[in-house]
């Protein structure tokens, strides 16, 4: 299983993504589900993926493929961020059909989902979620955030915090608060957990970029400070007196 989520506010983009791909009782794997293209002072782009590993690893390889042969189309070459997600869902597309004939019968799943985020040129940054049928929708100032695998249980506080002007720090402890909530609630999401930021405008500057594994000192401190918060608010709420029957039906 998989999370990743990506934030727009008015500063940037914000992208933070586990890297757990298995974990049975015996195995557990880790592969990077983020991957940034680049052209300095032009663009830069954030790709992360969801879904079946050998469909996503094959949909970043025909990426890079079309790059190393500048093919008529590659990531790098459309002027606004609409077009590279179409770009993108249409590999995915055909990677699922490449895959599919014989998986259906066995009950193979070789879907695959997309985010798609950053900035060309002087558009504004833009994130856009890639569904496997190749479509996508685009985040909005109603709802700044977009998620993809194990969604449910690290979206309440994307709710209650993300707003376009909060601010670039407050958004990325944010994303990582809904990263933990998800890793404490499913165990086929985990480390290392990465943590993306682009600077709107800034495409000449080093991005920030944070990789913590399972034993990172910030995480466990985060962890204990949230857990802490958490049970605190709970007890601070209003009691509920089983001996009034005044609010009783």
């Amino acid at each position: 299983m998989t999370y990743c989520l990506a934030i727009k506010i008015n500063e940037g983009l914000v992208f933070c993504s586990d890297s757990r791909t298995n974990a049975g009782p015996d195995q557990v794997s880790t592969f990077s589900k983020s991957h940034q293209f680049s052209i300095p002072g032009e663009r830069h782009i954030v790709l992360l993926s969801a879904g079946n590993l050998a469909t996503t690893q094959a949909v970043v390889e025909e990426i890079h493929r079309d790059l190393r042969e500048d093919a008529e189309c590659t990531i790098n070459k459309p002027d606004y961020l609409v077009d590279i997600a179409d770009y993108v869902g249409r590999i995915n597309r055909d990677m699922q059909h490449k895959y599919a004939p014989e998986g259906e019968e066995a009950g193979f799943n070789a879907e695959a989902t997309f985010i798609l985020g950053g900035q060309v040129r002087h558009e504004d940054p833009e994130l856009y979620l890639i569904y496997p049928e190749g479509n996508h929708i685009r985040s909005s100032t109603q709802h700044p955030f977009l998620q993809i695998g194990e969604t449910k249980y690290g979206k309440p506080i994307l709710d209650r915090i993300i707003e376009p002007a909060t601010t670039m720090e407050t958004a990325m402890r944010c994303a990582l608060v809904s990263m933990d909530s998800t890793l404490r609630s499913n165990a086929t999401v985990g480390p290392p957990i990465e943590l993306i930021f682009l600077r709107r405008d800034a495409l000449n500057k080093t991005q920030i970029h944070y990789q913590f594994e399972q034993d990172s000192a910030y995480l466990i401190e985060l962890r204990e400070a949230w857990n802490e918060a958490v049970v605190s608010a709970f007890k601070s709420l209003p009691s509920l007196n089983l001996f009034d029957q005044g609010d009783q039906a």
